[in-house]
């Protein structure tokens, strides 16, 4: 009878470990090319923009942020002859599938700055997902601030006129 009571300790620990590397194995959302639009003295909104792959179907639901009094997803996109941009409730992120959030298209607007992001700092982000089961999922992310997408040519339109830095 030594053999039951041995083997129950390893068999709970073997299926409590399984259970915790599922937990794990929920790979984080990619995020590439990631920055924030430098402010000046004054300015208190400002965009930030990235590039972001889920492995599953998910959806960017909030985003929280020290450096603003709100953080949310926009859309721009013309409407007969007028741009318009409106927040949305959620972006949905399609499993494999890269969404653009960039100048004139989806993107974070930070509003309501505590105080400039000058060229240089970082902005720290909290992504917040949830699944197709509702569970929610938090990513930290660290943002560059510059006056132009990094690697971004000289002279890009968009109202990006510096050099850029190598991170």
């Amino acid at each position: 009878m030594a053999f039951p009571r041995f083997t129950a300790p390893w068999l709970l620990a073997a299926t409590l470990l399984a259970g915790a590397a599922q937990v794990q194995s929920a790979a984080p959302v990619a995020v590439e090319g990631a920055w924030a639009r430098a402010s000046v003295q004054g300015q208190k909104a400002t965009g930030a923009f990235m590039r972001l792959t889920a492995p599953q179907a998910t959806r960017l639901v909030r985003i929280e942020t020290p450096v603003a009094g709100v953080a949310e997803v926009h859309e721009m996109k013309m409407e007969g002859d007028v741009m318009k941009m409106r927040a949305l409730p959620g972006l949905d992120l399609p499993a494999g599938q890269a969404v653009e959030l960039k100048p004139g298209g989806y993107h974070v607007m930070l509003m309501d700055l505590k105080a400039p992001l000058a060229k240089g700092a970082s902005v720290p982000l909290t992504l917040v997902f949830q699944d197709a089961q509702g569970a929610q999922s938090q990513q930290q992310v660290q943002l560059p601030v510059d006056t132009r997408a990094p690697g971004a040519p000289q002279g890009a339109h968009g109202g990006h006129a510096a050099p850029a830095h190598k991170h």
